[in-house]
């Protein structure tokens, strides 16, 4: 997406001064646009619908061609940031102590098919509550798949948890009713009750998961999808959904996936949020989903996004493509994250690759390489071709990109490269 967007920048740049933007001004950014979400798993319908919202932004605004580039990236994570906000947010712990308050067990009923870490998140979430001083009964209502109690009742020895469960090929929704029976004769907050998902045979998964449902009346219905598969985590979403009436997702392995495409589909193809994101394999590893994060690994720092986020956005001025050194110390020049360009400004990275005519990098050690040319650009003042560098530029930046370790690459626009 690097290279792409920013070709479809300076194209616009040539052909803009500050006017008033038309259609025929943006198709190209919006080519673009569409291609770098298509490459990163956003469903077509959420293309469309983000395609839309930046068109009625851009179409009439003023905008200088030295802007265009930020204004874009603003009103793009302005119209995400609105898709997130839509679908709400549920505090989970809020609802149980709503029922805790009247005697009642707040039930949980997980759904997904098989292989997305259905059942690893179901343990993650009673880990979670159990931190959390709520006491948590597990229901194996999965009596399809062969090992499914095993593995449940592994994690419920591990957490010092009481396990419902029958035999295999048992009804399932018996086993969901025996459970809730359970919480409430020894007053138990939560019941956590996982579910098949054999999707070889949807027709009949739905019409099991839509008797517990019957039987038990859950509070709460939780998707599990895998961030990594992209496209059919969003259908296997969008069927779920239909038959199931989900109230919230949790997307597995979204520390290895910088994308979000998952994400975003998911909420807008069925208006619910994401609750929680797997980030590693051990118990605390769940985090609650945070929209700003989610935004700043998909876009970068958001620091000088034109959203009211914080008082002190308000109070900054615009900035210039050239700032001049404020009284605030400067960010540090060396890299603190999984970012290569980590504390350089995107003017900065523009003008030393327009300076030196870099192209894009085109891998991880590329990116690495060129972010502390970039740093050592900066430390000798910015001299422009042919000027003095100091002699021991080239030893270091070697030594540096030793040392670092191999990092995900992202485009100036934000989206990360796979």
């Amino acid at each position: 997406m690097f290279d792409k967007l920013r070709s479809a920048f300076s194209n616009a740049a040539k052909s803009l001064g500050e006017k008033e933007l038309n259609e025929k001004d943006i198709e190209d950014i919006l080519f673009e646009l569409e291609i770098a979400l298509l490459e990163s798993d956003v469903a077509t319908e959420v293309i469309d619908s983000i395609k839309s919202d930046l068109k009625e932004k851009l179409i009439g605004a003023k905008v200088d061609k030295n802007e265009i580039e930020k204004f874009v990236k603003d009103s793009l994570i302005s119209s995400i940031s609105g898709l997130f906000d839509q679908a709400g947010k549920i505090d989970l712990f809020e609802k149980i102590n709503e029922n805790k308050k009247q005697g009642k067990p707040f039930l949980i009923l997980f759904v997904g098919i098989n292989g997305t870490g259905k059942t690893t998140s179901l343990a993650k979430v009673a880990h979670m509550l159990k931190e959390a001083k709520f006491s948590v009964v597990i229901a194996a209502a999965d009596t399809f798949r062969a090992g499914a109690i095993e593995q449940l009742r592994e994690h419920t020895n591990r957490l010092n948890l009481k396990l419902v469960a029958q035999n295999y090929e048992s009804d399932p929704a018996a086993v969901a009713r025996d459970a809730v029976l359970y919480a409430k004769s020894h007053k138990t907050d939560c019941v956590l009750i996982d579910t098949a998902g054999r999707m070889q045979t949807s027709k009949n998964l739905m019409e099991q998961i839509g008797k517990i449902t019957k039987v038990v009346n859950p509070d709460m219905k939780i998707f599990v999808g895998d961030s990594l598969a992209g496209n059919d985590t969003v259908n296997q979403a969008r069927e779920f959904y239909e038959h199931v009436k989900f109230d919230g997702s949790i997307l597995t392995k979204s520390d290895a996936d910088a994308r979000g495409g998952a994400a975003l589909s998911i909420v807008k193809v069925t208006s619910t949020p994401v609750l929680y994101v797997g980030v590693g394999q051990e118990y605390p590893d769940l985090k609650l989903f945070d929209k700003d994060v989610f935004l700043e690994t998909v876009f970068g720092s958001l620091e000088n996004v034109d959203m009211t986020k914080t008082s002190e956005s308000e109070s900054k001025p615009e900035p210039t493509p050239e700032p001049e050194p404020t009284p605030e110390p400067e960010p540090t020049l060396e890299p603190t994250s999984d970012d290569p360009f980590e504390g350089i400004k995107d003017e900065e990275i523009a003008t030393y690759s327009d300076l030196f005519d870099i192209p894009p990098p085109e891998n991880d050690k590329e990116a690495i390489s060129l972010g502390n040319k970039i740093r050592q650009w900066i430390k000798n003042g910015k001299p422009k071709p042919g000027e003095t560098i100091s002699t021991d530029t080239d030893e270091e930046i070697q030594k540096h990109d030793k040392e670092e370790k191999p990092q995900k690459k992202r485009g100036r626009f934000g989206f990360f490269k796979k």
